[in-house]
């Protein structure tokens, strides 16, 4: 019985351990962040760049607009049933001389060969 009571001792310390670890550990807390938004590292990775041209093309038809799409300004990812990309495109509008600036979500799940345009929104000011 003293070796069962001893077994027990040590499977609640090791929990008790673990649960105090996993608290104090701002690594592990970042990792926890389930479905939250990262930041894309390499805005010209040719993926991200796809994704960008991707959500252009279809908000031109969408839209019947003539947007071109020039740069990704700035990138944010979500795993959810496949990955969110949360982009700030840089575009012309035609034969425009200045670009302007619009922010795009597209919902990709390469698996499946399914991408969707989400949203696209000019970015006012």
């Amino acid at each position: 019985m003293a070796r069962k009571s001893r077994s027990l001792v040590f499977v609640f310390l090791a929990i008790l351990l673990s649960s105090a670890l996993n608290e104090a550990s701002p690594v592990w807390q970042r990792k926890a962040t389930i479905g939250g938004w990262r930041p894309i590292a390499n805005l010209k990775d040719p993926k991200v760049v796809e994704i960008a041209n991707f959500a252009v093309t279809e908000h031109n038809k969408e839209a019947s607009a003539a947007l071109v799409f020039e740069a990704v300004v700035k990138g944010e990812t979500q795993v959810v049933a496949g990955t969110n990309y949360r982009l700030v495109i840089a575009a012309k509008d035609g034969s425009a001389t200045s670009s302007k600036q619009y922010q795009a979500v597209v919902w990709d799940k390469p698996w499946l060969k399914f991408r969707k345009l989400v949203s696209f929104e000019e970015i006012k000011g």
